[in-house]
Formats: structure tokens, C-alpha cells, sequence
């Protein structure tokens, strides 16, 4: 699950981007409403926990421009303001969910994980391509019907290849769909996931490395 967190004091913005982490999930940082809404027209993320009171874009706008634009990405808004009318305005708005400061860090997480699997999913949850079977829901791969314990990043750079359905897809998307803004686009984490994946696909090989241009499955 990849995570947006839109909220403008940066030490709380870092901590919640860890803990979520620490949960297994991808999280990206915006400090502000304008700022955030960059983030989600560059990438393509489940869920928005988005602070009400942003600086240069206000929440509620950044509420309001997903909703009237269509956008799938589901909004878990975090506010001071908790009451009952706070609590309609927000939903209002075109937000999913709405959690009033402060609040358990256990709920945000349960909360984040609810409103995330409430978006569409675009594609089946069963792709199979060049002998390759990816469960989606399960988070499961297999080869010719042979189970394959891939590690997490194995598994999303996997899952992009076989989304991609034989076109080419660089090593910069992969970094920015299989990993978060936080990676140092010069590294080599890229390739040295998909040299161990190939290993576990076993032989022959499917992933076709595309001289200056990126990888192919």
C-alpha cells in the first residue's frame, strides 16, 4: 500500500511516514496542500492522510480538487477539530474517513488500512504472463505452478513488470512505483532486486534487461 502524508509540521509528518513504514507500507511526505497535490498527480497512491490546516493549499481544497477530479485515491483527513458538524463538513468534502487529533496511533493505522481497501482496484487480482501467476490478494507468485518466496521488494518490482504487460518500464518508474520518494534515484537498489529476482524466477529467464531504457517482462 502506498501511503501520501499531507501534513504541515514536519516532525509530526516524519514521525506518522515511520510508524506507517514500520507497517509494511510505502509512505510519501508533502508539508503542504500544494505540495501534496504534486505528489498525487507524479504518483499513484491508495490512500492521503491529509491534515485539514495545510499552508498554500487549504485541506479542505485539496479535498474538494480530488473529489470533483475523480481521483481513486482514498483521503483519511486529520483535524483538531472533532466535533459532530467538523466531523460532516470533512466527509462532505469527499474525504473517506475522518480521525480528530490526537488520536491512537493504532486507530490511524487500522483506519489507513480500511479506507485503502475500499479503493478500485483497476486491474484483475490474478495477473499470469510468460508462465507466472501473481495473486494479488494473497501477495503471492508462482512459476509453472512452483510457489516463489520473493521478499516484498521482489514481489513489487514483479507485480510492475507484469502490470506493464510487455512494454518496457525504466528503472525510474520502478523506483517510484515499487519504492517511495525517500530512494536516492542513483542507486543501484534497482538492479540488484531484479538480479535476485531473476534468480528466484529460475530459468529461462523472462525479464529482458532493455539497454538504456529498462527492464521488460
Amino acid at each position: 500500500m502506498r501511503i501520501l502524508v499531507a501534513e504541515d509540521e514536519k516532525a509530526i509528518a516524519d514521525l506518522l511516514a515511520e510508524g506507517l513504514r514500520r507497517h509494511g507500507m510505502d509512505v510519501d511526505v508533502a508539508y503542504d496542500g500544494a505540495a501534496a497535490l504534486a505528489c498525487l498527480a507524479a504518483g499513484d497512491h491508495d490512500v492521503l492522510v491529509l491534515d485539514r490546516d495545510l499552508p498554500e493549499v487549504h485541506g479542505d481544497e485539496v479535498c474538494r480538487r480530488l473529489a470533483q477530479s475523480g481521483a481513486t485515491v482514498r483521503i483519511l483527513m486529520l483535524t483538531a477539530a472533532g466535533g459532530v458538524a467538523d466531523r460532516v463538513a470533512g466527509l462532505g468534502l469527499g474525504a473517506d474517513d475522518y480521525l480528530a487529533k490526537p488520536f491512537s496511533y493504532a486507530e490511524l493505522v487500522a483506519r489507513v488500512r480500511a479506507v485503502g481497501r475500499r479503493r478500485v482496484a483497476p486491474i484483475p487480482p490474478v495477473l499470469e504472463r510468460a508462465g507466472i501467476t501473481l495473486d494479488a490478494p494473497h501477495r503471492q507468485a508462482y512459476r509453472d505452478g512452483r510457489y516463489l518466496p520473493l521478499s516484498r521488494k521482489e514481489y513489487a518490482v514483479l507485480e510492475v513488470l507484469m502490470r506493464a504487460r510487455g512494454t518496457v518500464v525504466t528503472t525510474e518508474e520502478l523506483l517510484e512505483r515499487a519504492w517511495d520518494e525517500r530512494t536516492d534515484p542513483f542507486t543501484t537498489v534497482v538492479k540488484a532486486t531484479v538480479s535476485k529476482l531473476r534468480a528466484r524466477l529460475g530459468e529461462p529467464s523472462v525479464i529482458t534487461t532493455v539497454p538504456g531504457g529498462g527492464y521488460r517482462l
